[in-house]
């Protein structure tokens, strides 16, 4: 049986309120925004149980976490995204904050699932998904194998 968008939207709600850690890798325990992928990918068998990203600084240099997402993930239009997707956003100047896609409870609108440093405390979040100054979309992807 295939892992399902549906899935992995429940299994990143699992991690809610896991504390931030950059490169945390361990619901429960500690998650940044990538960890959150990383883990949810692992647990639905969508890659391999060793697989992560290189080493990154807290600080974005533009382009790794966009050619991470590219060489792991299928690129998908902004119009075509769903719960279960993943989005790449602009937080300050350089595209650095993954999110998983959510069905937000409320109004039929996307959230986001995504270790958030700047909550209080750090921890992983849903919030509803809205572009703003302070986070701009950058691109989306779907994961692979995923149905």
């Amino acid at each position: 049986m295939s892992a399902t968008r549906a899935d992995a939207v429940r299994l990143a709600r699992t991690y809610i309120d896991t504390p931030f850690q950059h490169m945390g890798r361990l619901p429960g325990v500690g998650l940044d925004c990538a960890g959150v992928l990383v883990c949810v990918a692992r647990a639905l068998h969508l890659v391999a149980p060793d697989f992560d990203t290189v080493a990154y600084s807290p600080l974005p240099d533009g382009s790794s976490m966009m050619a991470w997402c590219a060489q792991y993930m299928s690129p998908i239009p902004r119009d075509k995204m769903v719960p279960g997707d993943v989005v790449l956003l602009i937080t300050d100047e350089d595209p650095q904050h993954l999110a998983l896609l959510g069905d937000y409870p409320y109004a039929g609108a996307l959230s986001i699932i995504h270790a958030a440093a700047v909550a209080r405390p750090p921890r992983v979040i849903e919030t509803r998904l809205m572009f703003s100054r302070v986070m701009r979309f950058s691109c989306a992807f779907s994961l692979r194998g995923i149905s």
